[in-house]
């Protein structure tokens, strides 16, 4: 049976308790943070949270080094944390993500794993304006890394799961409450996991 390992932003641990059953007797399914946790890498929401991709580079460095960690195929995403802006500056700036995503593909090649992308899912348009001064995510971001990350994976002939049209398509009433940007509730969440694994059971031979 072919091994699944999800790095994922915090939307990924929505999904992911619903992949994992799905993918159940399909593949073996583990993520960060799931089976094992690194000392003084992990950070936010118990480990499980990828983060930025200079976080998900540092972390795939060092897993890499884990006699545990033998993945047939990498599923991949970071974005959201990327496009935090603190004040006028980007958490990661355009050129450092792409590097970083170049980084991260080169050493899954090293290593003989398959990666697969899922593209960076929208944010809640109806959410009310962040105050000035809080870190900020905003649409036109997003979009940007997306085509960043897709540029990178159509280069290395890696498959996308494109999560932000998917999720996009599911209408307004989403999200995990009114206030939220970023998360989805119990039932998108649930659709999130559907779609991300009948991509899966394709490209996962």
């Amino acid at each position: 049976m072919k091994k699944l390992f999800v790095i994922g932003d915090s939307i990924s641990c929505y999904y992911g308790k619903y992949l994992k059953d799905l993918l159940n007797g399909f593949c073996e399914y583990d993520r960060k943070g799931g089976n094992h946790k690194l000392e003084n890498l992990d950070d936010c929401t118990d480990g499980l949270n990828g983060g930025d991709s200079s976080m998900v580079l540092t972390y795939f460095r060092e897993v890499l080094k884990k006699d545990f960690f033998h993945p047939d195929y990498l599923l991949l995403n970071c974005g959201l944390h990327d496009v935090k802006k603190h004040g006028e500056t980007l958490q990661i700036p355009p050129e450092q993500y792409r590097e970083n995503l170049n980084q991260i593909c080169d050493l899954a090649t090293q290593n003989g794993i398959n990666v697969i992308w899922a593209r960076t899912t929208p944010l809640n348009e109806n959410s009310p304006q962040i105050s000035q001064g809080e870190t900020a995510r905003y649409k036109g971001d997003i979009e940007r890394y997306n085509q960043i990350a897709d540029a990178v994976m159509l280069a290395r002939d890696i498959p996308v799961i494109d999560l932000y049209t998917f999720t996009k398509n599911l209408g307004p009433d989403i999200y995990l409450n009114c206030t939220d940007t970023v998360h989805f509730n119990e039932h998108a969440a649930q659709l999130q996991a559907s779609y991300i694994a009948g991509a899966v059971s394709v490209l996962v031979q």
